[in-house]
């Protein structure tokens, strides 16, 4: 609206706060002119720098002092026409007469990595020297071109960084960074809470299906299910108060501990740097940044989910007087068989039903298709539940019925109701009147039922009239005359239909024991962990939710970049991929406890397959990855559109599950770390970073691709990387660097945390960034520092930390930077005291 022209741009440069000019003679900032306002050569453009300072150093509670420095104003039409494309103005001060520096304005095409012709204004605000660092900043850029169009159903609003650096063969390369938020922040921790709840309610009518019990154990039976009708109306009243959130799809650092949001990632942000260089291909390097998966709401007073739980095992065995003990794998070996129960009882249901039509239409090569299949799933069935848990349940199970009388052991006191005390699984006391071998029997009728179904549809093959052949088809006269016949083997429906519901009873029985059994020991796993189990159950719930909603955001961005790379489809369906944690949480104080919260929620992410499935619909509510499973296995499905899911290799369309192998990497870098190298105890980090390098070899030996055989440096990184796992030095922050790198050319998913993903991870983020300029396309030395310098002040990672707690500064004071490594440590006058 300046009389000037119509669609004259002011824009304001602000000198860097708490640094003179002498110090640091540059400012580097951009401008885009957006579709409202079109840029012409007529248009002017108006430049005015401040020199904006703190009052207090590293104080950002105080006011700041602006001081006018001086403006220049240009059309774009000199910009145009100047040669090279750049401009060198003088600054004046406010009367015009004083020439207090220059500015150099450069046009920017970035057609080279944009379809369209979309020009770029930027200015280097200079005193005394001129830059070639370009930083142009846009709120709410559209996707790159590159970026497949189904990010706009999970990813949104994007934050873009555009910088222009030399190499050294004195080229230019263009470098973005895109951060954006992700859906699945909220989607994904919803999402599971709805499964949790229905899972704890089938344990409750589970443990009501156990039927009559005696005292002792219907008093345990009703305060187990008291605990979980606790867990499930908390676990709703988190959900109701989640849907009713709206706004950003990120949890800010600020509101780590709140109680509805603590099954929310913190800060959860993907960002992409974009490398643009002449006469190569563009490329691109993704970073998932979330916060420390931790149960920040409950606190670390005793420590983290590791040492919680190790702690309640060993208490467990030692106090368990009132119930059975079961270790974890017997605990685990029951879940999996109450899911086999589940899952494959229905389906030899259903098999059995085809085996009848079958029958009734007189197809042979279906009768012998279906047979197989029967008998497959049968075999699978009895592998999965004939287990010697099961046999030893039903005894227990046996013994915690009414009217049942142990045995007096001399010496051995009975329990305050009159029960005598059970503690070990293993001492289980035997009942005279239990038949042992029912178990046996059980399963022995179900082998003969399936027999006996083999043995007719053999008997029914022999009395076909005509020699099976689809290519034949049979007479009408000869088929009526089999179906006529006096011979009551004549219809095979009839004569198969009353072996086939033998098999199904048998079945049904042999499920109704194996799930009262099961669910008898779960029962013992509750009873014997009231009250810290359920609270220790519910800490983990908090901790996998936060890591599943990162991971499930990695992989997506990761499938979607790959979407043409058929190298990388093949070892996604052939091996799985290796998603890589980086951890910069210190060994000392609370922090210890966060780390050994993550280290349990990154371990739980094994128990998660991912599988790519076809969406109803092109609508992006239809494009939203669905959770199925249960606590010990889920399965994250991820729905493409029709013509991007035709392009999937078969066995991915075939619904292959796609596994994920996830790794932690830890080493602390701040002052606490200090203290915990000196003073503390690092065998935390030394066993997480020692165990997760075996992962990750083990992973890298199993690949057979010939992509990776021929990758020698590969199997040299791991070898460094193993080396230095084992070496004792302090903050050695190579190790972080090599396992990076590693899961890179492993085309692998990586992610940066510390307690917030805000300042620890802003530093590292550069730093990779940076790292990769330099080694893969060849950034000029000069500019490394000047590089890093430029992200960490103007880049998306600033921009993150403003949309975390409304301040560009990271929370850092002087102190604390003295013990970080010389390269984690940010510009002068970008970080300060702050709440993180």
């Amino acid at each position: 609206t300046s009389p000037l022209h119509p669609h004259t741009l002011l824009l304001n440069f602000n000198s860097c706060t708490l640094l003179t000019w002498e110090t640091y003679p540059l400012f580097l900032t951009g401008v885009t002119f957006p579709p409202e306002y079109p840029a012409s050569p007529e248009t002017l453009v108006k430049l005015t720098v401040y020199d904006v300072r703190d009052k207090a150093r590293d104080n950002v509670s105080k006011p700041q002092s602006v001081s006018f420095l001086g403006s220049a104003t240009f059309s774009v039409s000199d910009l145009l026409r100047s040669k090279d494309d750049q401009l060198t103005l003088n600054l004046r001060s406010s009367d015009g007469v004083l020439a207090v520096g220059t500015v150099l304005v450069s046009r920017v095409n970035m057609g080279e990595m944009e379809e369209g012709d979309m020009d770029h204004i930027t200015a280097d605000v200079q005193q005394a020297q001129k830059c070639t660092l370009v930083c142009e900043s846009s709120q709410g850029t559209p996707i790159d071109k590159d970026n497949s169009p189904l990010t706009g159903a999970v990813f949104k609003n994007p934050v873009c960084k555009v910088y222009k650096f030399q190499t050294v063969d004195s080229k230019w390369m263009l470098v973005r960074e895109q951060m954006e938020e992700c859906t699945l922040s909220f989607s994904i921790p919803r999402q599971l809470l709805h499964l949790y709840i229905q899972e704890d309610m089938r344990r409750i009518q589970e443990l009501r299906d156990l039927g009559e019990l005696s005292p002792h154990w219907d008093n345990l039976r009703k305060e187990v299910i008291g605990r979980y009708g606790q867990v499930i109306a908390a676990y709703q009243e988190t959900l109701a108060e989640l849907n009713k959130i709206t706004g950003p799809s990120f949890k800010p650092s600020c509101s780590k501990a709140q109680r509805y949001l603590e099954f929310i990632p913190i800060n959860l942000h993907t960002q992409r740097m974009r490398v643009t260089c002449p006469r190569q291909t563009d490329a691109f390097y993704d970073v998932i940044t979330v916060g420390a998966p931790a149960a920040h709401f409950q606190g670390f007073k005793g420590g983290g989910l590791q040492r919680l739980l190790s702690r309640h095992e060993a208490e467990k065995k030692s106090t368990a007087y009132q119930c059975i003990y079961y270790s974890p794998e017997h605990t685990a070996k029951a879940q999996e068989v109450l899911h086999s129960v589940g899952h494959l009882q229905p389906l030899i249901s259903g098999l059995a039903d085809q085996l009848l039509q079958a029958a009734q239409q007189h197809s042979m090569a279906g009768l012998r298709e279906a047979l197989k299949t029967l008998a497959g799933k049968t075999e699978q069935f009895v592998h999965a539940l004939k287990d010697e848990l099961v046999k030893s349940a039903l005894l227990a199970l046996h013994t915690a019925q009414p009217g049942y009388s142990p045995p007096q052991n001399p010496g051995h006191s009975p329990g305050e109701d009159g029960q005598a005390p059970l503690k070990r699984q293993d001492s289980i006391p035997c009942h005279k009147e239990y038949d042992e071998e029912e178990w046996d029997r059980v399963w022995a009728d179900v082998a003969k039922s399936l027999n006996c179904v083999i043995a007719m549809v053999d008997k029914l093959q022999e009395q076909e009239p005509i020699n099976n052949n689809q290519e034949q088809p049979i007479p009408k006269q000869v088929l009526a005359d089999v179906i006529t016949s006096h011979n009551p083997e004549g219809d095979w429906r009839e004569q198969l239909c009353p072996l086939v519901v033998r098999l199904k009873e048998c079945v049904a029985e042999v499920v109704v024991r194996a799930r009262r059994a099961m669910t008898f020991v779960l029962l013992q796993e509750a009873a014997c962990s009231i009250p810290q189990g359920l609270f220790l159950k519910q800490r983990r719930d908090v901790v996998f939710s936060q890591a599943l909603a990162a991971l499930a955001c990695g992989f997506v961005m990761r499938l979607y970049a790959g979407m043409e790379d058929k190298g990388f489809l093949r070892q996604l369906h052939l091996v799985g991929l290796v998603a890589q944690f980086e951890s910069l949480l210190s060994t000392y104080s609370e922090e210890i406890g966060m780390l050994e919260d993550m280290e349990v929620g990154i371990s739980d992410l094994h128990r998660v397959a991912f599988k790519i499935t076809q969406a109803k619909t092109d609508d992006p509510c239809d494009l939203q990855p669905v959770v199925i499973g249960r606590r010990d296995h889920y399965t994250v499905e991820v729905p493409l559109p029709r013509l991007a899911f035709q392009t999937l290799p078969h066995e991915i369309k075939e619904g292959k599950a796609l596994q994920v192998y996830p790794v932690l990497f830890n080493v602390g870098i701040n002052e606490q770390q200090t203290i915990a190298d000196r003073f503390g105890d690092i065998s935390l980090q030394e066993r997480i970073n020692q165990r997760n390098f075996e992962i990750l070899d083990s992973y890298y030996k199993s690949l057979s691709l010939p992509c990776f055989q021929t990758q020698m440096d590969l199997k040299d990184l791991l070898g460094t990387l193993g080396q230095n796992v084992v070496t004792k030095k302090r903050k050695n922050v190579e190790i972080l660097w090599l396992a990076g790198t590693i899961c890179r050319r492993l085309n692998g998913i990586r992610f940066t945390s510390c307690k917030s993903a805000k300042d620890r991870t802003s530093m590292s983020v550069t730093l990779e960034q940076c790292a990769l300029l330099r080694d893969e396309h060849q950034l000029n030395k000069d500019y490394f520092i000047r590089a890093l310098d430029c992200m960490r002040r103007e880049g998306c990672r600033i921009e993150n930390v403003q949309k975390n707690i409304k301040c560009r500064k990271y929370a850092f004071n002087m102190l604390q930077l003295m013990a970080f490594p010389k390269i984690y440590r940010p510009p002068e006058g970008t970080y300060g005291k702050v709440d993180s």
